[in-house]
């Protein structure tokens, strides 16, 4: 074999080993795009419940303050948990809520019922930009004037949420 010929097959094989990698290159560069793709479009990630602190924060927060306003009732002043309902719930939320309420309005002034409501633990399961499942344990003492008589009981919801606007609004409430 001579110079020239050896030297050719060496070029060539330089070529051909160019041309191997670069296709191996192109190869792992798309497994790569196509592995990169199937995370950005993994539905975990639309969850912002575990990758936005602040956002669950905050739906918690007001949520928690919602189901206290709508879940608290003082015999002698029924509109101010009226109003709440009418400001922060809707949908199935509210219309349960109307079941309840014209029940314990009929009942109430005759007992002089005052119900006081507090969330002990709120944790958000699901959150996105415009809406927000959680679960929710809340404990209701209730304490009637007339036979001084009162009682704590306790509650877990899990509460579906949906943004209006700015704020946070309960549209369905279902006991666990």
């Amino acid at each position: 074999m001579t110079a020239t010929t050896r030297s050719g097959s060496r070029a060539q094989l330089a070529h051909a080993l160019a041309l191997v990698v670069a296709i191996a290159l192109i190869a792992v560069a798309v497994v790569l795009g196509l592995r990169a793709q199937s995370l950005r479009d993994d539905p975990a990630l639309a969850n912002r419940a575990q990758l936005d602190e602040a956002a669950a924060r905050g739906v918690t927060t007001e949520v928690s303050r919602g189901l206290a306003q709508v879940f608290s009732y003082d015999w002698s002043q029924p509109g101010i948990t009226k109003a709440a309902a009418d400001q922060l719930l809707s949908g199935q939320a509210r219309e349960e809520y109307d079941t309840l309420f014209a029940s314990l309005q009929e009942r109430a002034p005759d007992q002089k019922l005052t119900l006081s409501t507090q969330v002990q633990v709120a944790g958000v399961q699901r959150l996105t930009e415009t809406k927000a499942t959680l679960l929710v344990f809340l404990d209701q003492s209730s304490s009637r004037a007339e036979d001084e008589e009162s009682s704590v009981s306790a509650a877990q919801l899990r509460v579906e949420a949906e943004r209006k606007g700015r704020s946070w609004v309960i549209t369905a409430l279902n006991p666990l």
